[in-house]
């Protein structure tokens, strides 16, 4: 009787986490994003740029990008995949 409840037990968690991980956001971005490099060129357009420090995917559908101006300020700016516009 117990080994069959412990595998009852086993199968619904194994099911339940399976579901859990078919709602969870896409850890990647998605198909119809711009390439990072158009998206990072885009930052290096702007104004006063200096060099950008990091890039980061955010599991809720968005780049972060941190940079620095010429004058040492320091920009985090988060950035559609698709359009490359800040959201």
């Amino acid at each position: 009787m117990s080994r069959s409840v412990f595998y009852l037990v086993a199968v619904t968690a194994l099911t339940c986490s399976q579901a859990f991980a078919q709602t969870e956001p896409s850890p990647i971005p998605p198909q119809k994003s711009m390439k990072l490099s158009e998206i990072i060129a885009s930052v290096e357009r702007r104004d006063k740029f200096q060099y950008i420090k990091e890039v980061e995917w955010e599991q809720e559908g968005y780049y972060e990008v941190t940079y620095y101006t010429t004058d040492k300020a320091k920009v985090e700016i988060k950035l559609d995949p698709v359009t490359g516009q800040p959201k």
